[in-house]
């Protein structure tokens, strides 16, 4: 071997120690980190993950979905976003856009109303509640998007009366028609017999928790990203044009 390549080797192998070297020196400073911030955020309080940031030598603090920041020895923790002043983005929010992605197909779907038009072929998931004054605007867009599948997760927040118009459009003989009566045209579905006692709602309520859904309307699209609030049938249409 020519002492060229035994030399290129041998950078080569000195780079790569170094790196596994700092990498391991991060990790366990970020755990240093984990350990020093958790106890101070309060009881029963458990950090999801700290890792190093690039910037200001600050770590990233993961918790319940949210990002904050901490010093190294987490003497202060720092709320709010982080912006690149070179290209104006918020790099906190790409940051927590991305921990909150979800594939729709992973959603418990059989809990949802369904509904399609067109050829279907596009799909999101929408968390609704019966009362929710934003929601009936958005269901309203929806009727001039086609080509699309709607999901619709009743999640009954706002009131107890909620919960019964919900469990009235679950037990009628089309809920998905019943539930576009009731959000576009106010159109109320009949009671719901005696016999109808199994509603999704409980199950919708624990999953819009997990998913930290505070409000609603809430939109899944199908690269994974979410909308919280209403907007209008172009802005979904935008949407519909990312692919997974």
């Amino acid at each position: 071997m020519s002492k060229m390549k035994q030399s290129g080797l041998l950078i080569g192998s000195v780079a790569l120690s170094l790196f596994l070297t700092t990498a391991c020196a991060q990790t366990d400073q970020s755990a240093n980190v984990k350990k020093l911030v958790e106890p101070k955020l309060g009881d029963n309080v458990k950090v999801d993950s700290v890792t190093k940031s690039p910037y200001a030598g600050l770590y990233e603090v993961t918790l319940g979905g949210e990002i904050y920041y901490t010093d190294e020895k987490a003497n202060y923790l720092f709320v709010g976003d982080v912006m690149d002043l070179k290209t104006h983005k918020n790099l906190t929010k790409a940051k927590i856009d991305n921990l909150n992605k979800i594939k729709i197909a992973d959603l418990p779907l059989d809990l949802a109303l369904k509904q399609v038009k067109g050829d279907g072929k596009r799909v999101i998931a929408v968390f609704e509640d019966p009362n929710c004054g934003y929601c009936k605007r958005l269901r309203k867009e929806l009727k001039n998007v086609d080509n699309i599948t709607i999901y619709t997760f009743m999640y009954d927040i706002l009131s107890d009366d909620s919960a019964v118009k919900s469990k009235n459009i679950w037990c009628s003989d089309d809920p998905a028609q019943a539930w576009n009566d009731w959000m576009t045209d106010g159109k109320d579905a009949p009671a719901a017999p005696e016999s109808c006692t199994s509603t999704p709602h409980q199950k919708i309520l624990a999953l819009g928790n997990k998913l930290r859904i505070n409000g609603t309307p809430a939109i899944f699209f199908e690269d994974g990203s979410r909308v919280p609030g209403f907007i209008n049938a172009a802005a979904i249409e935008e949407k519909l044009k990312i692919t997974p």
